[in-house]
């Protein structure tokens, strides 16, 4: 894809413009908390930016016009189940590799320098400011995706109705059906990303941002009304190129579409929000995955205390998940990013959903120690189902695992007591 210096101007102003407000936001955090947690200040916008910025990257967009090439319009699911439930490494994975794809092949640079780049581009995004920065950026992202993604998405049905051979070539079923790949498969998909996104590090923290409950709920509700809607203009996209332009890469139909048949100025800005969908969903992601390390082993491990020691501690390990998500994408080139997606929902969904109720809803139903023993159990048992390619979800083979594990702690006797501090969520 050749670019002119209109289409590279657009899309540099785009990034910049997400990038800046991003890193204005991060004058105001100095403290491990601020950079977590956004000093629990955070309004509406602030929520849904975080929690729709951090859910909008490449599986909502390339992701799902890579698979609607193949499936038609139930690609959507995805966007569909992550607004109703309102990913963690590997969710992160699914962002970079199209991100490193659709950076090597506007820039002619090799996988590892595009790699690279990408990193860069996600510091600059969260690695200063964290969660506010994130906020900020996701607020600029979802208004630009919006605008500019769903003209695009218009002009593709254009396209496709205004033209006998591409209507012929994409009957009604199964190209426009939710479940034109099966009635099953698009239930393990809601399921797998109703599970995984409520039990998701990255939009607990911006639930815990919130000022107060209600706006807590009024950002997650807001962030649903914005992610849902994204995938549909994506799938319808990345239909047309199937039929329209078979040659281009499944991969790079969406950036192809709005680089070479959108109108040049809607086009840029578009790939622009493409660019910041993935940049984004890779700095919550990191961040979410890096509050964890941090907070739950690092400082304890290292001794770490006082909060300029731990905010500086939390920045290298985000950047360290940042580069290791980076470097296993560069191992994975070329694979389906909705699978990745997808795997981390079932990997979570099955180790942490079903402890996490519990000690949400039951606190010393369960000791902690047949808690930790579900997730291990579970997840590992998820891990074994995906690498055998089990005809059977990895989702529900975890979470079968983790309901025998935690029944049998219930009725075994092995309930908190006074010595056992019982699981709670750490906030």
């Amino acid at each position: 894809m050749q670019l002119s210096i209109l289409q590279i101007s657009i899309i540099a102003v785009t990034i910049a413009i997400a990038l800046g407000g991003g890193i204005y936001a991060a004058r105001s955090v100095h403290s491990a908390e601020g950079f977590s947690l956004g000093g629990r200040s955070a309004g509406v916008p602030m929520v849904a930016g975080t929690i729709a910025g951090t859910c909008i990257g490449g599986g909502a967009t390339v992701g799902t016009a890579q698979l609607a090439g193949t499936v038609g319009l139930s690609a959507w699911w995805f966007t569909i189940g992550t607004g109703l439930a309102l990913g963690i490494f590997f969710s992160a994975v699914a962002s970079c590799l199209p991100g490193i794809a659709i950076l090597a092949a506007l820039t002619g640079l090799p996988s590892w320098a595009a790699a690279l780049a990408l990193t860069v581009l996600v510091a600059c995004y969260g690695f200063f400011g964290g969660l506010k920065s994130a906020g900020v950026g996701g607020m600029i992202k979802a208004a630009i995706l919006w605008g500019s993604l769903f003209i695009a998405g218009i002009l593709a049905w254009r396209a496709i109705s205004g033209d006998a051979a591409l209507s012929a070539a994409l009957p009604a079923f199964p190209w426009f059906s939710l479940i034109g790949n099966g009635v099953q498969n698009a239930l393990v998909s809601v399921f797998s990303l109703l599970v995984g996104v409520l039990c998701t590090q990255s939009y607990i923290q911006a639930i815990f941002s919130a000022s107060n409950p209600r706006t807590a709920s009024i950002g997650a509700f807001t962030a649903a009304l914005i992610t849902i809607p994204v995938g549909l203009p994506c799938a319808l996209i990345g239909m047309y190129m199937h039929v329209a332009h078979p040659e281009v890469a499944p991969l790079l139909a969406l950036p192809a579409y709005l680089l070479t048949e959108a109108p040049a100025v809607l086009g840029s800005i578009a790939m622009g929000g493409i660019l910041l969908s993935l940049v984004g969903s890779i700095a919550g992601l990191s961040l979410g995955i890096g509050t964890m390390l941090t907070r739950g082993i690092f400082t304890k491990v290292f001794h770490v205390e006082g909060a300029s020691a731990e905010l500086r501690l939390s920045r290298i390990v985000v950047l360290g998940v940042i580069l290791a998500a980076c470097a296993f994408s560069l191992a994975n080139e070329g694979s389906q990013v909705l699978f990745w997606n997808y795997l981390s929902m079932a990997l979570r969904g099955g180790g942490i959903f079903l402890p996490l109720t519990v000690a949400v809803f039951r606190p010393h139903a369960v000791s902690a120690r047949v808690a930790l023993m579900s997730m291990i159990l579970s997840t590992l048992t998820a891990v074994v189902a995906a690498a055998m390619h089990t005809s059977v979800s990895p989702l529900f083979i975890g979470l079968g695992v983790s309901v025998i594990t935690l029944l049998l702690g219930l009725f075994g006797g092995h309930h908190d007591d006074d010595d056992e501090q019982p699981v709670m969520v750490e906030d």
